[in-house]
């Protein structure tokens, strides 16, 4: 990962926003909420959701605000807003009166977003499903310069900074991987034609700082939340450690929570190779939560924990 400055002197051309967020109304009275991650787009989670609406499943997939946007515009999003696309999107659903449980997923920086809501309206969500939760960038493939974030976060030097995405790109897949090289060697700042494909090749220090910010926010609200949670994430994640499951399951008051571990996958894990395996599990977790699979394991407020 390497870091760029571009100091802006004139006005980029307008670009057209692709549209690629997903609704796909189904028939089993269930909807799933599906958050894909900062800089990322809702094709990360588009095989889940095809998955899900063969079970059945409602499956609604934002895409985050200004996400499709060109960087100078993106940069400049606050978290809050990221949050208020996915916020909306559940006040339709539920105004809508035609849902059954709502189940929220989210890879990434979607996970936090997804617990967000689900500390915001305990009784409305059924259960939670974080994928590759990002608190803390402590995966093996994160190199040195993640120690000049503080310095360019104190300066004006984060409205000019941007880290260069290298491989593997979250991606385990060899054959993934060179589509998304491909596209990620050839990018320039000014020229992103493509992202809504495969998500920004240049990752803002603004949005950094912004996605700071929504940690230290949600961490104070993990001892309040009671929904059941399920944590998936790969056991050798590039960019955060399986130590980010446990940190939210350590704190969190529900009395169900699970860790499930990928070994043959890294932090993207919607798309690489065990991404059909995350798609069972959340629906194995999300149809033992309507049986009521749970309620013979527990005695009193001691939790049900699988790892």
């Amino acid at each position: 990962m390497s870091v760029k400055f571009c100091l802006r002197l004139k006005k980029p051309p307008k670009t057209e926003v692709e549209e690629n967020s997903l609704s796909l109304p189904g028939g089993n009275g269930v909807t799933a909420i599906l958050i894909h991650g900062l800089t990322g787009t809702p094709n990360e989670v588009r095989f889940l959701a095809n998955f899900l609406h063969k079970k059945g499943y409602s499956v609604f997939c934002p895409r985050l605000a200004n996400h499709g946007e060109p960087l100078h515009i993106l940069k400049k999003t606050k978290w809050p807003e990221f949050y208020e696309s996915v916020r909306k999107v559940f006040l339709g659903i539920k105004q809508s009166g035609n849902c059954g449980p709502i189940y929220v997923a989210g890879l990434s920086m979607g996970a936090l977003l997804a617990l967000l809501l689900a500390s915001e309206f305990p009784s409305d969500i059924a259960g939670v499903c974080c994928l590759s939760p990002t608190l803390f960038y402590d995966g093996w493939n994160i190199p040195w310069t993640k120690c000049l974030l503080p310095l360019a976060a104190a300066t004006p030097l984060k409205y000019i900074s941007y880290f260069k995405e290298e491989p593997p790109y979250g991606i385990k897949n060899e054959a993934i991987r060179q589509r998304v090289h491909e596209f990620y060697k050839k990018a320039e700042l000014d020229k992103l034609n493509g992202v809504a494909k495969y998500g920004y090749p240049f990752f803002p220090v603004t949005l950094l700082c912004e996605l700071n910010q929504l940690i230290k926010h949600l961490i104070g609200r993990l001892p309040a939340i009671e929904t059941p949670v399920q944590c998936i994430q790969a056991k050798n994640d590039d960019m955060t450690s399986v130590k980010n499951s446990q940190f939210i399951c350590d704190r969190i008051k529900s009395s169900i929570k699970e860790i499930f571990l990928l070994y043959n996958s890294y932090h993207v894990i919607t798309a690489d190779f065990e991404r059909e395996t995350v798609a069972e599990e959340m629906d194995s977790f999300f149809t033992r939560l309507r049986s009521g699979f749970y309620s013979s394991l527990l005695t009193g407020t001691r939790a049900f924990a699988k790892t």
